[in-house]
Formats: C-alpha cells, sequence, structure tokens
C-alpha cells in the first residue's frame, strides 16, 4: 500500500470513527474490529497490519484534535516519529 492509499484509509476510517463516536483513545479491540476488517477489505492486508492502520488512524484523531504545537512536533510526544 503506497502513502495515497494509506492516508486515504485513515481519513476514510477516523471519518466513520468520528460518525460512531469511537473515542481517539479508544484501545478495546472489540470496538476497534469493525474499522480493523474494513481495513482488511479495503487494503488486502492480514489482521496485524489492518491493527496498526486502525491505530495510526486513532493517533491520526488525537494529533488532529490537538489544539496546540504543529501536529509534527506534537507527533514527537505521542512517539509516531514523523519526519
Amino acid at each position: 500500500m503506497d502513502d495515497i492509499q494509506q492516508n486515504s484509509e485513515i481519513e476514510k476510517i477516523a471519518n466513520l470513527m468520528v460518525h460512531d463516536n469511537i473515542s481517539p483513545d479508544e484501545q478495546d479491540a472489540g470496538k476497534l474490529e469493525k474499522y480493523k476488517n474494513l481495513v482488511k477489505e479495503d487494503c488486502q492486508v492480514d489482521d496485524e497490519e489492518a491493527m496498526k492502520l486502525v491505530y495510526e488512524t486513532l493517533l491520526f484523531r488525537k494529533l488532529k484534535n490537538s489544539d496546540s504545537g504543529d501536529l509534527l512536533d506534537k507527533g514527537t510526544e505521542f512517539g509516531a516519529g514523523f519526519s
């Protein structure tokens, strides 16, 4: 999966999570199963890769909702390692 497809999928899943009222801090794998399955279907990846993308989506939402600082600077606080 290239960066453009990955970013598009993250945006899609993030929007669904907002619509479903899922917290950016959600860690319950059962509640995240729906999104993992959507990623698997959309991107033809295995369970592990799909969950990585779901967790990246949660991180994206958390960073997007951050009210202070640049996203790249804030990314290091969450261990994202954006460059």
